[in-house]
């Protein structure tokens, strides 16, 4: 007698689109930015040091001293719907550090039926510490299943039309709306360390791309810069805080500033940008100041997005 065999129920195929960014602690606590820094700091695309010579340094004194200070930032920009990475974010998404976790979104849509698989890293500018790491994440997740979606992945999109666009139409309207005209307009890039461009790493030349074609579609030039240092390696210069106080003592006394590497603002920008920057080009001897969002949940962002998604979805639907 052979035994009917009991599959379990398979579910209607759906396509899946899964928006990743960088991450935010769970709270501004210093518990919390611990357990976010030690997962972020401890990817060896993030940190290109050998582990044996890395993992005593973090664990014996970044992790014992860093989290208090990073928790009283995140406090100052930390809203009562969540960190603002979170609150901006508002389709099915993942953090490749802290919640909700790529691997845990990606089981979950295909649990519910995405047999087809679009996973968007939110930089425009590609990086392994970005966008490679948020991939690496998927790929290790999607090894321990079953039975894989298929899967796309969204390229980098520094010189996107849609995005140079995007960036053009949104620091337009921040420029008008305020009450000052600015001597000169800062972009600021996330920084790397300069090892990374010797290493291959296109970031430092797409982050280039990406100001050259907006300076081209705004008509005026603008001045690059690279944020974030951390720790003592060289980085990409010339670094913001040193470029802000620069611009100010060789007498520009009103500056705007903006982070066109950011999808969504975050601590970099809300509190390292608007709030330090602030301070450090007045101390210099700045006299105005104002630092322009991201495209955030705003309807030219959303519009990018959603040409960008459509574009590689093509074939799918």
């Amino acid at each position: 007698m052979t035994l009917p065999i009991n599959h379990p129920p398979v579910a209607t195929p759906k396509i899946g689109v899964l928006l990743v960014n960088l991450g935010t602690p769970d709270a501004p606590t210093k518990s919390a930015v611990k357990r976010y820094l030690k997962q972020f700091l401890s990817d060896r695309r993030v940190v290109e040091i050998p582990q044996i010579i890395w993992q005593p340094i973090l664990r014996g004194i970044i992790l014992n001293t860093r989290p208090r200070k990073s928790a009283q930032a995140y406090a100052k920009v930390w809203t009562d719907k969540g960190s603002p990475l979170a609150f901006f974010t508002d389709v099915r998404y993942a953090m490749r550090y802290g919640n909700p976790s790529v691997a845990d979104q990606l089981a979950a849509m295909k649990k519910a039926g995405c047999n087809r698989i679009l996973i968007a890293p939110m930089y425009p500018q590609y990086s392994g510490a970005t966008t490679g790491t948020v991939l690496d994440e998927a790929y290790a997740t999607l090894t321990a299943m079953r039975w894989h979606p298929a899967i796309r992945t969204l390229p980098a999109y520094h010189d996107d039309t849609a995005y140079i666009d995007a960036l053009k139409t949104s620091i337009e309207a921040s420029l008008a709306g305020l009450d000052f005209k600015p001597d000169a307009i800062v972009i600021s890039f996330h920084g790397m360390p300069e090892r990374t461009l010797q290493l291959g790493d296109p970031y430092h030349c797409h982050c280039q791309k990406t100001a050259r074609l907006l300076s081209e579609a705004m008509g005026r030039e603008l001045v690059v810069s690279f944020q974030s240092r951390f720790g003592r390696a060289k980085w990409l210069e010339p670094a913001t805080d040193d470029t802000l106080m620069r611009l100010a003592r060789d007498g520009t006394k009103k500056v705007a500033i903006f982070a066109p590497g950011f999808s969504v603002d975050c601590l970099e920008t809300l509190e390292e940008l608007a709030m330090q920057g602030h301070e450090q080009f007045e101390e210099a001897g700045g006299t105005h100041y104002a630092y322009m969002p991201c495209l955030n949940d705003g309807d030219v962002g959303m519009d990018m997005v959603e040409r960008i998604i459509r574009r590689e979805l093509a074939g799918w639907i």
